[in-house]
Order: C-alpha cells, then sequence, then structure tokens
C-alpha cells in the first residue's frame, strides 16, 4: 500500500509540474491498455474528447523497485492512433510496471492517465507451440518446437509443459493429456486406420497461453472407401483452426 501512495503522490506532483508550465486544459487520454504476447508488450490508448488533431502523446513507465517515472525514449511524441511499443522499458518480468499517457500542444497539456499494475511474466499470453503429427500404426507421432520466448535468458531454466487436446474425427470422442515437453511426443493406444485431430499449447507457471491450429493424421492408412475429398489438402497434416494470433487479437479488440 505504502509503495501505490507513493505513485500517486508522484503522480499528482508531477501533474502540477506541467500544469505550472502551460494549463492542464486538454482531455485527458481514455482507454490506456497494455498487451502482450510472447513478453513483446503494447500500449494503446484512445484520445480524449475533443482533443485538437495536432496533438501529440507522451508515455512514462514507472517499476516498483524504482519509483520514478521515465518517459520511453521512442513514445514522447506520438499522435492518435499510434501504439507504443513497451518491451524494452519492462525489462523484467518479474517486476510490477505501470504507464501513464498524457496528450499536449505546443501550449496545452492533459492531466495524465494512468494504466493498471502489470506484471510481464503472468500478463503476457504464451504463443502456441508448432506441431507436425504423423501416424504410427495405433499411435501418432508428434514433432514439436517451443515458442522462441521460452528460451529467453529468464525462461530458459524453466520446467514446460504442454496440454494436448486429441479428437477422434469419427465420432468426437475426445480426450486431453498433460506431458512434459520433448521435441518428439508419442501418444499411445489409438485406434488404427483412424483420423485424429491433435492441438497443443504450452502449460506456463504463470502466463496464459494459445492453443496451437489443430492438425490431423490417420494413425495408419485407412480403407480407401474411408477417404474423404478434402479440396486438394493432405490427409496427413491439416489445419482445423484460424490464425492464434489473429484470432487473439480480434478477440481482445473485440
Amino acid at each position: 500500500m505504502g509503495l501505490w501512495m507513493l505513485l500517486l503522490l508522484h503522480l499528482h506532483l508531477g501533474n502540477a509540474h506541467w500544469g505550472e508550465a502551460t494549463g492542464i486544459s486538454l482531455s485527458a487520454p481514455s482507454s490506456v491498455s497494455i498487451s502482450s504476447i510472447n513478453l513483446e508488450h503494447t500500449l494503446s490508448f484512445q484520445p480524449g474528447p475533443q482533443t485538437p488533431s495536432d496533438a501529440q502523446f507522451m508515455v512514462e513507465v514507472v517499476r516498483s523497485r524504482k519509483q520514478l517515472w521515465k518517459p520511453v525514449p521512442a513514445c514522447v511524441a506520438l499522435r492518435a492512433g499510434q501504439t507504443c511499443d513497451l518491451t524494452r522499458a519492462f525489462k523484467d518480468p518479474f517486476d510490477h510496471y505501470v504507464a501513464r499517457v498524457q496528450a499536449f500542444t505546443a501550449t496545452q497539456r492533459s492531466s495524465w492517465t494512468v494504466s493498471d499494475s502489470f506484471l510481464p511474466l503472468s500478463d503476457t499470453v504464451i504463443g502456441p507451440p508448432d506441431i507436425a503429427v504423423s501416424g504410427c500404426g495405433n499411435c501418432l507421432i508428434l514433432h514439436l518446437t517451443l515458442p522462441e520466448v521460452l528460451a529467453s535468458e529468464h525462461l530458459k531454466d524453466s520446467h514446460t509443459d504442454l496440454v494436448f487436446h486429441v479428437r477422434r474425427t469419427r465420432d468426437g470422442a475426445e480426450f486431453t493429456l498433460h506431458m512434459p515437453y520433448s521435441e518428439e511426443t508419442v501418444i499411445s493406444y489409438l485406434q488404427t486406420g483412424v483420423e485424429y485431430c491433435v492441438t497443443a499449447s504450452v502449460k506456463p507457471h504463470f502466463s496464459k497461453a494459445i492453443p496451437s491450429e489443430a492438425q490431423c493424421a490417420f494413425t495408419s492408412p485407412p480403407p480407401r472407401n474411408s477417404l474423404r475429398h478434402r479440396g486438394g489438402q493432405s490427409p496427413a497434416h491439416q489445419s482445423m483452426r484460424p490464425n492464434w494470433k489473429e484470432s487473439w487479437i480480434k478477440e481482445g479488440r473485440s
């Protein structure tokens, strides 16, 4: 509680300083939010009502361990509709950060609008692993590649588990497996000559994760009369979901 009281006091004093210099008369920015995928952080905002077209916007950040607002060098003269990349500003994924945005012109400024507290490691979304599926008789072989962020300095030593969702195409029967990461994983005890679809997602200890596109394969070659026309796609590897990043962004904006 003491930390955030200090931050609020600093925010008030900061606003008073700018008010003495130019006068606070512009509408404050609104909808200040931070989104994050694979520890790449982006701040977005909306201009306040009746903000003039020549207004620019400044972004500052503070971390809980420093208690000092600092401008983000690349985000001191933003225009309406632009975003601010906070990836470098939020260097420590284990620390809490807050950002704030102010509108200004040559003669006027707004009050600051402050974001919610942001903890990179728990507030980021981990993207899906790459997955390829092939049959091996009564089993499936999965070849997996983790998102690059999991090899970063802060996460490379963490234990990574994966969640697999398996669905039998014929009747929709499904089950879920939790397994430690391996570049090659085998799902055994399946029916021969049957198609299964598999999605995979990282099971991070602190973060949210997005599942991969579903990949489908037959455990072994099916009877010829059970093959279905698939518009030229190979039955061994097929996508059942839209692009994960586009879907996540659209859902976040809706």
